[in-house]
């Protein structure tokens, strides 16, 4: 008999199949503590259950995490990421940022981000990012992205820290594996369990339109980010491959759908490329596109990858795409380029031994 793995369970999946081996809700309740809050390492670790379930458990399930293989730091020390491998062999990257901050004159406080991945490669072919230029291989359940998580939470609290945020731009698109990544947005938010806040989550998508039209249904309110990089189908049709099926007309549409029906901000990601889509043209271009909308733009100088040679765009041309933005009402930040020497950095993740 093959062991399913716990984490792949919501909680009333577990309760469910609890309750069909004729066992109790408090008993599920007691399984689902240990899986979340005492992150236990191994059903044999449970505590407090009854020797038929105990055994049932160990016989027909498993807590099956990604096998780390191999951990790197960044020379500041602020990021780290994981080379893991999931039980058919396929490799994924996990990556944790140290965000600092104050809450006091007398205290500083140290914020955790972890960046998931939810598939094994992507199907999406963006030029260059070191992921799409891998190739898709196949998507993620949501207990190995689940498993993610689970794994950055026990590496933290050894420390005396937790997780803080999540952001779903690992390796992957989200919304090519909409149902199993939002069953593990679901998991990781259930308020009997890691309890994050759903508004500490942000998903990047590359910009597929029936997935933002779904999430937009869906009771959890998490941020979206979309990334654009062209603001004519012309140039966004060199860089990022779907646009030649989802035109910016249909893009646009969805996205305006999701602010007006969740009345949340959209941000809009777009990674400069020196000569590529800098130009104070293509900022007015991208401030017609968004006029309007409640969007913030992040701003991300590109990061290297072997596969493509772009080059990022230096401090005066960024700091002139932004004042083309602001004269549309359109805020921006520049994204902190974090781990590029570990190649942690947005786009850069391909699940390699070495940076």
């Amino acid at each position: 008999m093959e062991q399913v793995n716990l984490y792949n369970f919501n909680r009333q999946e577990l309760v469910s199949r609890l309750r069909g081996w004729g066992f109790r809700v408090q008993d599920a309740a007691r399984v689902w503590d240990g899986l979340y809050r005492e992150l236990v390492s191994s059903t044999a670790a449970l505590a407090d259950l009854r020797p038929d379930l105990f055994d049932r458990l160990h016989e027909e399930t498993c807590l099956r995490l990604p096998e780390l293989q191999v951990a790197l730091t960044s020379s500041d020390g602020e990021t780290r990421k994981f080379l893991l491998r999931l039980h058919d062999g396929q490799a994924i990257e996990t990556v944790i940022m140290r965000f600092h901050g104050r809450r006091d004159r007398r205290q500083e406080t140290r914020r955790f981000t972890a960046c998931v991945s939810t598939q094994a490669g992507c199907a999406m072919g963006c030029v260059f990012c070191a992921t799409g230029q891998m190739g898709f291989n196949r998507h993620l359940t949501a207990g190995e992205i689940v498993g993610q998580v689970v794994f950055v939470e026990r590496l933290l609290r050894a420390e005396g820290a937790g997780l803080r945020n999540i952001v779903l731009m690992g390796m992957g698109e989200p919304l090519h594996n909409y149902d199993q990544t939002l069953k593990a947005v679901e998991i990781v938010c259930d308020p009997r369990g890691i309890a994050l806040a759903p508004r500490r989550i942000t998903l990047s998508t590359v910009g597929l339109p029936d997935g933002i039209r779904r999430l937009a249904e869906e009771p959890l309110p998490i941020n979206l980010a979309v990334s654009l990089h062209g603001a004519t189908d012309e140039e966004r049709r060199r860089l990022v491959p779907p646009a030649r099926r989802w035109p910016l007309a249909e893009l646009m549409a969805a996205c305006r759908e999701y602010i007006e029906r969740r009345q949340r901000r959209i941000f809009f990601e777009w990674t400069l490329i020196e000569g590529e889509n800098d130009t104070p043209e293509q900022a007015h271009q991208l401030g017609r596109l968004l006029a309007g909308m409640d969007a913030h733009i992040n701003v991300i100088p590109l990061n290297p990858t072997g596969g493509y040679d772009g080059r990022p765009s230096d401090d005066s041309r960024v700091k002139a795409f932004q004042q083309v933005l602001a004269g549309y009402g359109l805020p921006s930040t520049v994204r902190q380029r974090r781990g590029i020497d570990i190649a942690a950095g947005c786009g850069q993740l391909a699940a390699t031994q070495t940076p």
